[in-house]
């Protein structure tokens, strides 16, 4: 840890200030997510759909806006972008604890979706720029208190909605307005390069588009990369429920999900930039990735076995073999889910600023932010059905089989995309000129 805090004082103040930033952002948004659904399926009484409805918005606002975003961070600046998006969530969540109506609650969401849109590709771009030959390195730090604010929001969370969750709501719209003040007044301005045509006319926002979706190297990288997505969220979907469907409802299902989180979080803070000195030190990026989306195929082998090992020795019924069976195999799978993020996250970031040759980087993080969006809406939609016809069918390994393939098939496009060139800093340049032409 001394090593990491050392690291982060290497770099600049507004670096050190963006990487803050990401955990404060995190820990007000975990801080009430994860109780929405709770607090109106609960005391506000909304019909299943109308919830669905509501969490489903905020996550369309978000990914469909993405573009939007990192075009406006590219034209207008980084800052202005930042601060936006966290005043509007700062009005988002204050509105969630405050209205009970449908329409407002709607309203309330999409905004708070609307303002991920706007400061996220806007802080990354504004990372690349300021990190400059060390951006792997600051997109590890960056990692850390991602997962740390991850880690500690349902915590505060939790505590607080033992009061109420009205006082969560607004306890995390005053941590994103204290955020939305210290950005004023201590990040410095900083806006992308101008992107002018020919005749020294800057490019329009479609011209700059057509170019983006030209850069043939950059949509096949965020497309090998959605699988690394779908993979990830399973933290969130498929090995909670499994822990669900092996150790019950009751304390010791709810502490084995308590241990997936722990596992997941805690390993990223302790061993991340360990394992992206040691990346670097070995392997070109593209190796780096291909490593990474492996592993990541590989966590789901402990369900794999566990599974299958579950049909020839029966599951104890009771005592510590019940939670030992619900527990282990996933937060295997946790860890190694997060070992292959650990690899391949801080490359992934740099590689998307070389393919757009430091060029609309914002722009670029927004669409690569709606591709994986869109692909990790999909993968969960047949993550689901997988399960429901594992279960249905008696085969319990299939939904592992699946996801375990998928890792495979894309650190394979991957390898082609690295030994190809086509993620080689010559091949970006290519990219970009392609692109600007």
């Amino acid at each position: 840890m001394k090593d990491t805090i050392a690291q982060v004082r290497s770099y600049d103040s507004s670096v050190r200030l963006l990487m803050v930033n990401q955990f404060t952002i995190n820990l007000g948004f975990y801080m009430l997510m994860p109780y929405l659904a709770t607090h109106l399926a609960g005391p506000l009484g909304l019909a299943g759909w109308l919830v669905g409805l509501i969490l489903g918005v905020r996550n369309f606002s978000q990914q469909g806006m993405f573009l939007i975003g990192g075009t406006l961070a590219d034209r207008l600046g980084y800052k202005p972008m930042i601060i936006s998006g966290l005043v509007l969530r700062t009005v988002g969540f204050a509105t969630l604890g405050l209205v009970e109506s449908v329409p407002a609650l709607l309203a309330a969401s999409a905004a708070t979706g609307l303002a991920g849109a706007l400061f996220n590709p806007a802080s990354r771009a504004y990372l690349a720029a300021d990190a400059g030959e060390r951006r792997v390195e600051a997109f590890a730090l960056f990692n850390v208190f991602y997962q740390a604010g991850i880690l500690l929001g349902p915590l505060v969370g939790m505590g607080l909605t033992g009061i109420d969750f009205s006082v969560t709501c607004l306890a995390a719209a005053g941590i994103f307005a204290i955020l939305s003040l210290i950005q004023i007044r201590a990040l410095p301005a900083r806006r992308a390069a101008r992107t002018d045509t020919a005749d020294g006319v800057r490019e329009g926002v479609l011209r700059q588009w057509r170019g983006i979706f030209a850069n043939r190297p950059f949509l096949l990288f965020s497309l090998a990369m959605v699988g690394s997505y779908v993979m990830s969220f399973q933290v969130y979907l498929s090995l909670p429920l499994e822990v669900r469907r092996l150790g019950g409802e009751g304390r010791s299902g709810t502490a084995a999900v308590a241990v997936l989180f722990a596992v997941s979080g805690l390993s990223t803070i302790v061993f991340q930039t360990k394992v992206t000195a040691w990346c670097k030190a070995r392997m070109a990026p593209g190796r780096a990735l291909t490593w990474g989306l492996v592993a990541m195929g590989a966590a789901f082998v402990p369900l794999l076995l566990a599974s299958v090992l579950a049909t020839a020795v029966p599951v104890p019924e009771g005592g510590p073999g019940v939670w030992l069976s619900a527990a282990l195999p996933p937060a295997m799978s946790a860890l190694l889910l997060a070992l292959g993020t650990m690899i391949a996250y801080p490359f992934e970031m740099d590689t998307i600023v070389r393919l757009a040759g430091n060029r609309l980087v914002a722009t670029h993080y927004g669409l690569y932010n709606t591709i994986c969006g869109i692909g990790i809406t999909v993968g969960n939609l047949l993550t689901g059905v997988a399960l429901d016809a594992a279960r249905g069918a008696g085969v319990p390994a299939l939904p592992w089989v699946a996801l375990g393939a998928l890792g495979l098939v894309c650190a394979a496009a991957l390898h082609v995309l690295h030994h190809s060139g086509r993620l080689a800093p010559a091949q970006a340049e290519e990219g970009r000129r392609t692109a600007a032409a």
